[in-house]
């Protein structure tokens, strides 16, 4: 008679050790120390071996009865199930390998502190790209098992999508992620190494959009007539009149601004080309961003400053004045008056660097400006607080001459 839940759950231990049959070869054993398990009896090469099938409670009644149709039916295959057991431990015991994807985030885990951490920075793509693109194809395959097939077979489906500057970070991201491998002894082999000679060709770089020096006179105007809010109109006068990046503006607070000095102190670790040196050096160790200021910007950061509300951020948000304005509003606001396509927020850096190279200006006064790197290899980085009194008077030259150009039209 088949067993019941009941039948089972009552059975009581004895002096020795017993079975109650169920069906099939399915049988509970009950010890004398009261431990039940289930065991399954086949007929195998003229004998009949028994396999454990699990305890009860663990494995309920229903369930024993699953894993002994299982092994019946590994038996009608002429398949030894306890072989098979043998094989699922194994693979399990296997899995512990290291796979891709685990040594992807060893990897992450490893370049994480050394990344920086802005919104679109290394951090978040390389995050993005490994979820969306590689580790879905590569991810559960054992590290050292990886082959520059598989490799190239999943940029190639990023390329096919068009996306060539993300397979170019791919290809990157993968032969460091093998190279940390070998560095670990995970693997002997790196299967991403020399992908880039079979890498489908990137169009020229786009760069973002600028005007020339021709063209500002037609921009002042535009932008003293255009229907925008006023802090926004005041935060495209900023940076024609600072040179500074949109996230250095937007980020900026009221405490890094000596209006009586004219100078605007940006820290070190707001600024992009900055981090990476604080990252090696040391907080403290590298100088913050001097941006000299000429009246007309003094001028139009007090105003911004008042007009927002006086917070602690120097254009503080409409709705949250805590939070910056958003990234966009720059380049929307641009969109509005007819430039799209002709210039970006990013781009009136370059339309700066142009037009103060035209007019004659020190190359390393406007590279400080700009907080580029420079042309002087000793220099680097550190000129960013140099030529401060250069740069002032540069900067209100370059004011007086947007005011005349507005002035004339």
């Amino acid at each position: 008679m088949p067993l019941t839940d009941t039948a089972v759950r009552q059975a009581k231990p004895a002096d020795k050790e017993f079975s109650i049959t169920d069906g099939g070869g399915l049988s509970l054993f009950v010890a004398p120390n009261g431990t039940k398990s289930w065991h399954f009896r086949f007929s195998w090469h003229g004998k009949q071996p028994r396999m454990s099938l699990g305890t009860y409670p663990e494995i309920s009644l229903k369930e024993a009865r699953e894993k002994r149709d299982q092994a019946r039916s590994l038996v009608a295959k002429g398949i030894d199930p306890r072989s098979e057991r043998r094989k699922e431990k194994q693979a399990a015991a296997d899995s512990s390998i290291k796979t891709f994807e685990v040594v992807a985030g060893e990897w992450y885990a490893f370049k994480l502190p050394r990344w920086a951490e802005a919104k679109k920075g290394a951090a978040k793509q390389a995050q993005l790209y490994l979820d969306k693109d590689l580790l879905p194809s590569l991810g559960r395959i054992p590290i050292a098992e990886v082959t520059r097939k598989d490799v190239l077979a999943t940029l190639r489906i990023i390329e096919k999508r068009g996306a060539l500057n993300v397979a170019r970070k791919c290809r990157t991201w993968l032969n460091e992620i093998f190279r940390f491998g070998m560095a670990s002894e995970y693997l002997d082999v790196n299967p991403a190494a020399d992908l880039d000679i079979v890498a489908a060709k990137e169009p020229p770089e786009k760069h973002n959009p600028m005007l020339r020096q021709h063209e500002l006179k037609e921009f002042l105007a535009a932008l003293r007539d255009a229907d925008l809010k006023e802090y926004t109109r005041s935060a495209i006068r900023l940076l024609l009149l600072t040179g500074v990046r949109t996230i250095e503006l937007r980020s900026a607070t009221i405490d890094q601004f000596d209006f009586e000095a004219a100078l605007w102190t940006v820290p070190a670790g707001t600024v992009k080309q900055l981090k990476k040196m604080i990252r090696v050096k040391g907080e403290g160790v590298v100088p913050p961003y001097l941006v000299p200021l000429s009246r007309q910007a003094v001028e139009e950061a007090r105003k911004v400053h008042q007009m927002t509300g006086r917070y602690k951020l120097l254009i503080a948000g409409r709705h949250e004045p805590t939070i910056p304005i958003s990234d966009g509003t720059v380049n929307m606001a641009l969109r509005r008056m007819g430039y799209e396509g002709r210039l970006t927020g990013h781009g009136i850096r370059a339309t700066i660097s142009t037009a103060l190279n035209e007019m004659g200006y020190n190359e390393d006064w406007i590279e400080a400006q700009l907080s580029h790197a420079g042309s002087s290899k000793i220099r680097k980085v550190y000129n960013h607080a140099e030529y401060v009194e250069q740069r002032r008077g540069m900067m209100q030259d370059w004011a007086d001459y947007l005011d005349a150009l507005e002035a004339e039209a």
